[in-house]
């Protein structure tokens, strides 16, 4: 699999990555068996680069993800993950954590914090439930109501880790572009986290984030591809950014899936390859939740997006013009 570099640091990341949300159940269950067989598929699929949180079930993506790696050679891997969600342990919970969408038990309270300390408190939180004694990239997550305190507390405590060594890279992970934009302008991080903003069906990244980006020299990760899964399985009924989708937007991917139907390649193929048409994209970060979807999205790398499929999409008005798009895969 492709590996490149993120913006100008020496932290690798493999051109498809784990993305470990999926392992702190969200939505739905995940045991443990198929937690460990979707990051030991990963590997066997040549994926080196997993990204996970402390917020994904409360600690319990990061638990497993570290789990499954802790035996494989530290120096062939990459680990992202995240800080601004401090976890308070709350004894007085009853229930599943129903506000973070994620099937596992409200054992813990998730408190904002973008202040250095909060950084540092995260981190080696997140090294203990990991097991491991270091990540190599720390993303500043969702910080959209927090932005200042982000930018004039968050983001330095992170650029002093750097510059000790600590960690490799750092970023900001997000799911609006505009934020991110900021930080590539106005900061100093090797690379932002785009969830959902460069897809098929969205293209807000190319405003103003993604040139940005490649002017700079700084990585793109691209998360989201799918929309939620509308891209994946477009039909009444399926979410678009976490909600069903509205009509004139299950109109456009059912139109797209129509297109891809006649070059003879399922849509979603087209939808990771998708990102890959601009310079600035490092990495595409494909969720998974057991060893079958691993697989089903290396496949989908794998599969080549003919020519005239894009050619078809913009002469039918689904993609503008000006967008790019990936050729020679």
């Amino acid at each position: 699999m492709r590996t490149t570099r993120l913006g100008r640091t020496t932290v690798p990341v493999t051109e498809l990555s784990f993305g470990a949300a999926g392992l702190g159940n969200l939505y739905t269950p995940v045991s443990d068996a198929d937690a460990r067989a979707a990051v030991d598929a990963a590997w066997d699929e040549g994926m080196r680069y997993f990204d996970t949180a402390p917020h994904y079930g409360l600690g319990l993506s990061e638990r497993r993800l570290g789990a499954a790696l802790r035996d494989r050679p530290r120096a062939e891997y990459t680990v992202s993950t995240k800080v601004g969600r401090l976890l308070e342990a709350d004894p007085a919970a009853v229930g599943e954590d129903t506000e973070g969408g994620f099937a596992v038990p409200a054992t813990h309270r998730r408190i904002w914090d973008f202040s250095a300390d909060g950084v540092l408190r995260s981190i080696e939180a997140s090294l203990a439930r990991l097991g491991l004694e270091r990540v190599d990239v720390v993303y500043l997550h969702d910080p959209d109501d927090h932005l200042e305190q982000a930018l004039d507390q968050g983001y330095p405590a992170l650029e002093r880790l750097r510059a000790e060594g600590v960690v490799g890279a750092i970023g900001a992970g997000m799911n609006h572009a505009a934020p991110l934009a900021r930080f590539v302008r106005d900061t100093d991080v090797d690379a932002v986290l785009l969830a959902g903003r460069y897809t098929l069906l969205d293209q807000s990244g190319l405003t103003e984030l993604l040139p940005e980006a490649a002017a700079r020299g700084k990585s793109v990760i691209v998360g989201g591809v799918f929309n939620s899964g509308l891209l994946a399985d477009p039909r009444p009924g399926a979410r678009y950014d976490y909600e069903a989708a509205p009509r004139p937007v299950l109109d456009r991917a059912l139109a797209a899936r129509t297109v891809a139907e006649r070059h003879g390649i399922p849509l979603r193929a087209a939808a990771l390859h998708f990102p890959f048409g601009h310079p600035a994209v490092a990495s595409v970060l494909v969720g998974a939740r057991s060893a079958d979807e691993v697989r089903d999205g290396a496949d989908l790398l794998r599969r080549p997006v003919p020519e005239g499929f894009w050619a078809e999409l913009r002469g039918s008005g689904l993609l503008p013009e000006r967008v790019p798009v990936p050729t020679g895969r």
